[in-house]
C-alpha cells in the first residue's frame, strides 16, 4: 500500500451530489419518478393468479363452489377497498367508470 496524501475540499462538501435533486418533482410538475405506476399490470397478473390458485385449492378441498365464491368476493372487497384507500379513490373509480360504460354500450 501506498501512503499518497488525498486530496480532500477546504470546505464542508455534500457526501453525494446525485441526492439533491432525487426528491424534487419533474420540471413540468406531477409526481417524481420513483412514484409512478405503483399499481400496474404486473401487480394485476399477480393478484389474478393469486386468486385462481385459492379459489382452486379451496376447491379441491371439498369447500362448496358458492362458498368460494363468496370467499373470493369478500377478498376481492377488502382489496379494492384498500386500493381505494391509499390511492384517494380516483384511479379506482375511474376504473369502474370506464367498466360500466363498456359494459352498456356492448349490450
Amino acid at each position: 500500500m501506498s501512503n499518497l496524501p488525498v486530496p480532500r475540499p477546504a470546505g464542508l462538501a455534500p457526501a453525494c451530489s446525485c441526492a439533491a435533486g432525487a426528491a424534487q418533482p419533474p420540471a413540468g410538475g406531477g409526481e417524481p419518478v420513483g412514484a409512478a405506476g405503483r399499481f400496474g399490470p404486473t401487480h394485476a397478473l399477480i393478484l389474478l393468479i393469486a386468486v385462481l390458485g385459492l379459489g382452486s385449492a379451496l376447491f379441491l378441498a371439498g369447500t362448496p363452489l358458492q362458498t368460494v365464491f363468496e370467499l373470493l368476493g369478500g377478498c376481492g372487497a377488502i382489496g379494492a377497498a384498500t386500493l381505494t384507500a391509499a390511492g384517494g379513490g380516483r384511479r379506482l373509480m375511474t376504473v369502474f367508470v370506464e367498466t360500466a360504460v363498456r359494459s352498456s354500450a356492448a349490450k
